[in-house]
């Protein structure tokens, strides 16, 4: 495979930190050998120091490598025109604190050279699908830790990235806020986004990513499929409807037959944890319980990947050809027709309101004769505090 067709490329990455003297003081990274293809979720895992998230910053060009060689998108690390094609959320979220939700997306936005009207669109789609629409308005500040990495998340998003780094992406937040996340990453990496993600919380990783690799020490210790590496080819798992004790007996019997006295474990299997709070949730949600904190979230936002444009260039193709139109896909474009008609009519009256309230201020005249008493008056006045 050329590297061509590669998101991220490292050959004997390495990275060492140096002291005062220009001694070698730490070996953060040492000989990292990585392949992430294009459109892959990728896990990059290891306990506290293991060299994760240097690795990141070589990659993103905010750490400079000691030996070794990388490529991000096919260019060098730190590359300004690829660093636009990528999405970046670091571990802790720097965020302006006296900025609300829109303003620092809005901010991000202009910082991509996004067009108003783009800018627009975005903002509202992502901040539904973090569930951060109903609090939009409030400084980050007043955010709480989960809260800002929905926002972070959100500006990592803004941008539209091929490439989408996630540091920590689900710290500090509740089971909702996790559960998104990760179906997030999984839908992105079927939209053909590339993600590459750390994290402390396993299981996160083995549910949505295609490849890991384990570090330690600053050096590659396993890489390979999820599936593959957590394997046990050793052992056989039967899932079934329930069985009644003498079918349990006449199982037992013949597995002793063929395998001797060999262990033999019956379980009922049960929901995780995070299903079973997921479902406590949803019901409170559809009895409709107030609350101050971030929601649920929508679907994940439309502008994200090619998917969705090649599916509103084929209803193109379908209009101009005559096929006939799904009916949920009518009922959105109707949907979307009104609200752009409503958003017309709004601006056109608030255009027609500020035109009405246009108020002409003319200088005011002065008499001469006046101003001239006023000059001598405060003539007068000066003359007396000097003691003339």
């Amino acid at each position: 495979m050329t590297t061509e067709n590669l998101a991220i490329y490292t050959q004997g990455l390495t990275k060492k930190f140096r002291d005062f003297w220009g001694r070698n003081k730490v070996t953060a990274v040492e000989g990292l050998d990585l392949e992430v293809s294009q459109g892959e979720v990728f896990g990059l895992l290891g306990p506290n120091g293991s060299g994760k998230s240097t690795t990141i910053k070589v990659l993103l060009g905010l750490l400079t490598a000691t030996n070794g060689y990388a490529k991000v998108l096919g260019h060098d690390p730190g590359d300004v025109a690829t660093n636009a094609r990528i999405g970046y959320l670091p571990e802790e979220s720097y965020l302006y604190p006296f900025l609300n939700a829109r303003e620092t997306l809005d901010f991000y936005g202009r910082l991509f050279g996004l067009a108003g009207d783009v800018r627009k669109q975005r903002i509202e789609s992502l901040l539904e699908m973090v569930g951060l629409a109903s609090v939009s308005r409030r400084p980050i500040g007043e955010f709480s830790k989960g809260m800002q990495r929905r926002i972070g998340l959100a500006q990592a998003l803004i941008n539209d990235p091929e490439l989408l780094i996630l540091d920590e992406p689900t710290s500090g937040l509740d089971p909702i806020g996790t559960k998104q996340i990760k179906d997030l990453i999984a839908e992105l990496g079927q939209r053909g986004k590339t993600v590459l993600l750390c994290s402390h919380l396993l299981a996160d990783v083995e549910s949505v990513c295609d490849r890991v690799c384990i570090l330690y020490g600053g050096k590659k210790r396993d890489q390979g499929h999820v599936s593959e590496v957590l394997a046990q080819t050793d052992k056989t798992q039967l899932q079934l409807p329930r069985l009644s004790g003498k079918v349990l007996e006449e199982i037992k019997a013949v597995v002793n037959k063929h395998y001797g006295d060999c262990e033999f474990q019956v379980s009922n299997p049960h929901v995780s944890l995070e299903e079973y709070f997921l479902e406590i949730v949803r019901k409170a949600q559809e009895e409709q319980i107030a609350t101050s904190g971030a929601t649920m979230g929508g679907q994940v936002s439309g502008f994200l990947g090619q998917v969705e444009r090649d599916k509103g260039q084929n209803i193109i193709g379908d209009l101009l050809t005559g096929k006939e139109i799904p009916v949920q896909v009518k009922q959105d474009v109707e949907a979307e027709t009104v609200r752009v008609e409503a958003q017309q009519v709004r601006e056109d009256v608030l255009g027609k309101l500020v035109e009405t309230d246009k108020i002409e201020v003319k200088p005011k005249k002065v008499d001469k004769k006046e101003d001239v008493a006023e000059k001598k008056t405060d003539k007068s006045v000066i003359d007396d505090l000097l003691g003339g």
